[in-house]
Formats: structure tokens, C-alpha cells, sequence
């Protein structure tokens, strides 16, 4: 059963506005400098296949498809063959795109494992795909942490990024096998509006302006002191963060602004009017003592404590349902909670210069440690864009 595609442009002509086609070809891969959508599905993957030309045939594969899904909605063809399966699920069948976007990354271990070339790349292993050191506070569950290959679709409709990522995994059988995955979600927020998380606060204030080409090339894209295949990509991290979200809603609204260093409602840094006003955070009240809490995420995270480093944030929310938990304060109950909370996720151009230097000291001290646990974590080279008639990180395997 075949389906076929709309033009691009004929898309794009259908679509209301917020759902337009993003382009799959291009200098960089959509999904970083991307506007984030509404939902999105990220997944893992362990290559088991030994044969590089079997590893390079799955990354042609992935393109393409990636190329047809991005590009207009799916149709029947109807004069397919009823007794044959189809390519794929058919479940965005009617759907538009709703500004679907894949974005795909290398992970170290695809490079090297023990001690292994797997194939013949570990010469062009970057110096930046380091392996995360562990920080302080860490509860990573290994069957959610690393991998060879990920794939991350982000789109405004939950069906077509699960149906982009059911196609793109059933393409990897007998190359590759699904290591981890999480879902997440923001809410539905004006455009240029900052989103607010499951903690109730904007997230994202202080972040690079996709909009601003010397900030990007400065701080997130790789330039000449990467390989060939890097530059203009970026790399990712990502680590799911459970919130004890019970336990942060029974805390005082003073207490939650002074632990974020915001106002809840407005944004805005403490004892100041506008989101997007100076944290200044040199500023004192009258009992001496910083307005802003020396300790809080604003503080921590703010350029103006690390050198000027800044990282391209692009989070989401998530939910799994519930779970079984030992509380982290007293009294120490086991207990049925939330298995929610922050899809962290974010690009730098060099993550030991960029994510890594801003976590080392928040681990430690931030306060809003007491509510959150890292449970999941990977690092991955996502390569420069795709032009037709080449696939993924093609350089690399030249």
C-alpha cells in the first residue's frame, strides 16, 4: 500500500497559520532553531548491526522518509496493493504536517564502544561528544541514558510526531533496536509568548534569540573548530527531570519566587515589573542581603555568573502517569506520585564550554534541587543539515 505526497507548496497554501510546513532540506536540521511545537517524541536507539554499509543505508532511509514526512500529508494511493503491508502506519492519513520537524543526533558510543571502531568513524569522534561526567544529585536509570543514534520529532498535532516515530523506528529493524524514549508537551501559548511550565512559571525567559545570526553562530552552532560533518550542527543534551510536583505545589508562592528568582505571574526578576527587564543582580534590599537569592535558578543560570556562557533551551513538559517513589524530605513516606516533569533539553556549540560548565555548580547549590531528580541523560552530535541527494552525516562516513 503506497501513499503519496502534496507539493510543498500546495501545502503550505492549505495550512492555517502556526501549521506551516518546515523545511526538511537546508544549512542546519530543523528542530534546533525550530520554534517549539506543541508536542514532541524522542527516542534512542542501539545500533546492533556490525556492517557500516547497513548503518549507512538506514541513515539514507531515514532521510528520505524524513523528507516525505515533513513535506505534506499523507494519502492512500489508491491503487495500492491490498495484499501487500504499507511503508507506514497510515495514522497521519488526513492530518496536516502540523509543522513537523526531525531532528537526528550521534551519540559516542557509535564512534567507539569498549575499545571498538564499530565503523571506522572513531578518528572523527569530535573532541566536544565527551562523555557527561556525573553531577552531583544524579539518579540516572541506565535504560534511560545514552545511545548510538536519536531521533527527536517535534510537531503542533501528538499523532503525527508518534506516527513520524513509529515509521523512522520500523525502518532501523535489523539495524538498530529502540533504546529509550520520552514524550512531552507544552502548552498551547500565543506565538513570541514565553510558555509556562508543570511548576507554574515561565521557562525559557533568559535564552539565545534564534533570531539573532551572530548569538546562534557564537553560542550554538559548530563552527571551524569542529570536522566537516559538525559544522553548522550543534550538540544536544537531553535529561528527563522528575518534579516533585506535590510537594512544590504545597510551598509558599514566596517561597517558590524566591527559589526561581522570578515573580510567578509576570515573569519578571524579583522586585522588578517585566519578564524581560535585567536580572541585576548585584541589587540589595534594605536588610543588606541580595533581592535576588544568590542561590536561585535565575542566579545560577544567568550569563553575567558563568563567563557570559549561554545555551539554547528547548524543553518540554511530560507526564508518564504515576509511580512509586521514596519521598526525598521528611517524613520519608513511600508513596504514589506524579512521574512528571521537565524534558530538559538544550543545544550549545560546545556542551564542555556550554551545558556542562553551567550544571557542574547548579547540581551543587541550586534550589531547586529539593524538587527535582535527574533521571536520564545523553549527549549527541546533531550533524549540519541535509542538502537532496545526500543523507544524514554523510561526511562522516566519507
Amino acid at each position: 500500500m503506497l501513499v503519496v505526497f502534496l507539493s510543498q507548496h500546495a501545502l503550505s497554501a492549505e495550512l492555517k497559520p502556526g501549521r506551516a510546513v518546515e523545511p526538511y532540506w537546508g544549512d542546519h536540521q530543523g528542530g534546533i532553531s525550530t520554534p517549539p511545537q506543541k508536542h514532541t517524541y524522542f527516542i534512542a536507539f542501539d545500533v546492533v548491526s556490525s556492517k557500516r554499509e547497513e548503518l549507512i543505508e538506514l541513515l539514507n532511509a531515514w532521510t528520505l522518509a524524513s523528507a516525505e514526512m515533513t513535506a505534506g500529508p499523507e494519502r492512500f494511493d489508491p491503487k495500492a496493493d491490498p495484499n501487500q503491508p504499507g511503508k507506514s502506519s497510515g495514522a497521519a492519513v488526513g492530518l496536516s504536517t502540523s509543522g513537523l520537524t526531525l531532528t537526528f543526533g550521534f551519540g559516542a558510543t557509535l564512534f567507539e564502544k569498549e575499545g571498538v571502531d564499530r565503523f571506522g568513524i572513531a578518528k572523527k569522534r569530535p573532541e566536544a561528544l565527551v562523555d557527561l561526567p556525573g553531577f552531583t544529585g544524579d539518579q540516572l536509570i541506565p535504560e534511560r541514558t545514552g545511545g548510538d543514534l536519536s531521533v527527536q520529532a517535534c510537531a503542533n498535532d501528538p499523532q503525527v510526531v508518534e506516527y513520524a516515530v513509529r515509521r523512522l523506528a520500523r525502518l532501523a529493524n535489523g539495524v538498530a533496536v529502540m533504546r529509550w524514549a520520552q514524550t512531552g508537551f507544552n502548552g498551547d501559548f500565543k506565538a513570541n509568548e514565553t510558555p509556562r511550565n508543570q511548576m507554574g512559571f515561565k521557562d525559557g525567559t533568559l535564552n539565545v534569540s534564534t533570531k539573532d545570526a551572530k548569538a546562534m553562530d557564537k553560542h550554538i552552532w559548530v563552527g571551524e573548530e569542529g570536522p566537516q560533518w559538525m559544522r553548522g550542527g550543534s550538540y544536544m543534551v537531553i535529561r528527563p527531570i522528575r518534579i516533585s510536583l506535590e510537594h512544590w505545589d504545597e510551598m509558599k508562592l514566596s517561597f517558590q519566587e524566591e527559589t526561581v528568582g522570578r515573580h510567578k505571574v509576570s515573569g519578571a526578576p524579583i522586585g522588578k515589573n517585566k519578564e524581560f527587564d535585567d536580572l541585576e543582580l548585584k541589587r540589595t534590599g534594605k536588610n543588606g542581603k541580595p533581592v535576588i537569592n544568590e542561590y536561585s535558578h535565575a542566579a545560577l543560570s544567568a550569563p553575567e555568573n558563568n563567563g557570559g556562557t549561554e545555551i539554547l533551551r528547548r524543553a518540554f513538559s511530560y507526564d508518564n502517569g504515576i509511580m512509586h517513589i521514596n519521598e526525598r524530605w521528611p517524613p520519608w513516606r513511600q508513596l504514589v506520585t506524579f512521574d512528571a516533569g521537565l524534558l530538559f533539553q538544550c543545544y550549545q556549540r560546545d556542551p564542555r564550554t556550554g551545558f556542562i560548565k553551567l550544571f557542574t555548580k547548579m547540581a551543587q547549590i541550586d534550589m531547586l534541587n529539593q524538587f527535582t531528580t535527574h533521571t536520564g541523560s545523553g549527549l549527541f552530535a546533531c550533524p549540519h543539515g541535509v542538502k537532496p541527494g545526500e543523507f544524514i552525516g554523510q561526511d562522516l562516513f566519507s
